[in-house]
């Protein structure tokens, strides 16, 4: 990683995003939810309730009543069946090590560290319960590109980062960690279509059991170029991997190319797989179906964005962006008092996370007014001025 790097977070209330540039571009983009952490990388203290050898794996109950899957793989040596290794009602210390989907829970891991087992044996208290929180996406950013500097806006987070990153990576920057290009940039994320070069687009589709990736040719449609159509999908290939890096897409990937018969379609084989190359996951290009569709399979670790955000956005999401902007009214204009007019549902979800309008309150001094207009839809949020 160049000193090129950089790593903005943006604190707003109810959640962090974080942006990793380089050169000023974004490479890379998380969102985390204060009231949704997927828990990936906690260590917990959990009970066995099921041992199911058939499945080579048990279920183990941990804090707040959530139940994680431990495959017999992930226990720590030395290598026994999972029925002669643990017995129901044991309590163990597991690590989450990739978060819930699909209405399934999480995937634990037991093979832990003389850290962790230190601070899971210390005290008497065997209950289960979390232990110690999982590094955050910071963090874990910051590992990955240890010569990145850091800016927040967030007082809190700028001492939390410190300590566990070094005073001297990070700055404090209360005007504000996103510019508007790199808001705009966030903004693109939760939207299906991408805009390529010469107007063609890039469409994503994500389903329950795969995520499906069209290059829609634009211009070029029904055109016999087949030179022009080569050098489209050609150029389409980098956008394709930035995508799937910067939305975390995962598990199966399935992507169509735009113009060109199969047996023309083999010579974007390399150039997709170099540009999966870099991807820190290790995204996988497995080769070519008999229809043409190019198949990619990633691990999935952390929730894809769309899991986040809703695609389209979910009221929350369309809520949250309100209260961002209600706070930049306020910073524009001290002292004023404003209120969110939005579609019911917006306002719904919005009290369904009271941490968001507390964060809000201790921020701008002032409580954020809701009001529901059933004449609105999401997306036509309105921040308007009230009397104090």
């Amino acid at each position: 990683m160049t000193s090129d790097a950089e790593i903005r977070v943006s604190v707003s209330p109810g959640e962090v995003r974080v942006a990793g540039l380089q050169h000023g571009r974004l490479e890379a983009a998380f969102i985390e939810r204060v009231a949704q952490p997927d828990g990936v990388g906690d260590l917990h203290l959990a009970r066995v309730t099921a041992i199911l050898p058939a499945m080579s794996g048990a279920f183990l109950i941990f804090g707040n009543d959530q139940t994680g899957f431990l495959p017999e793989s992930e226990l720590p040596p030395p290598r026994r069946a999972i029925g002669k290794a643990l017995h129901e009602g044991q309590i163990l210390a597991v690590r989450i090590s990739r978060a819930a989907q699909g209405g399934k829970g999480p995937r634990l891991t037991a093979r832990l560290t003389a850290e962790d087992l230190a601070l899971a044996d210390a005290g008497t208290n065997r209950l289960p319960r979390l232990l110690r929180r999982g590094p955050n996406a910071a963090v874990r950013l910051a590992r990955l590109w240890p010569d990145a500097t850091i800016t927040t806006d967030g007082p809190e987070w700028a001492a939390r980062l410190r300590a566990a990153l070094g005073a001297g990576r990070v700055n404090l920057r209360l005007a504000g960690a996103f510019d508007a290009e790199l808001e705009a940039a966030f903004d693109s994320l939760a939207d299906a279509r991408v805009a390529l070069e010469g107007g063609a687009s890039l469409l994503i589709h994500p389903t329950p059991a795969l995520t499906a990736m069209d290059v829609d040719s634009g211009s070029l449609a029904g055109s016999r170029d087949t030179a022009a159509h080569a050098a489209l999908n050609q150029a389409a290939t980098a956008a394709v991997a930035r995508q799937i890096r910067l939305r975390n897409l995962a598990g199966a990937i399935l992507v169509d190319f735009a113009g060109l018969p199969i047996r023309k379609r083999e010579a974007l084989v390399a150039p997709l797989e170099s540009a999966l190359a870099s991807d820190p996951l290790g995204a996988k290009l497995l080769g070519m179906t008999r229809l043409g569709l190019m198949e990619i399979v990633r691990p999935r670790i952390h929730p894809p964005l769309h899991e986040i955000l809703g695609l389209p956005p979910s009221p929350l999401t369309l809520g949250l962006a309100a209260i961002r902007q209600a706070l930049r009214e306020v910073t524009a204009l001290q002292g004023a008092a404003f209120a969110l007019v939005a579609a019911p549902e917006i306002i719904q979800a919005i009290e369904a996370s009271p941490e968001a309008a507390e964060a809000y309150r201790n921020q701008a001094g002032r409580p954020l007014v809701l009001r529901a207009d059933a004449c609105l839809r999401p997306g036509q949020e309105q921040i308007i001025r009230v009397e104090a």
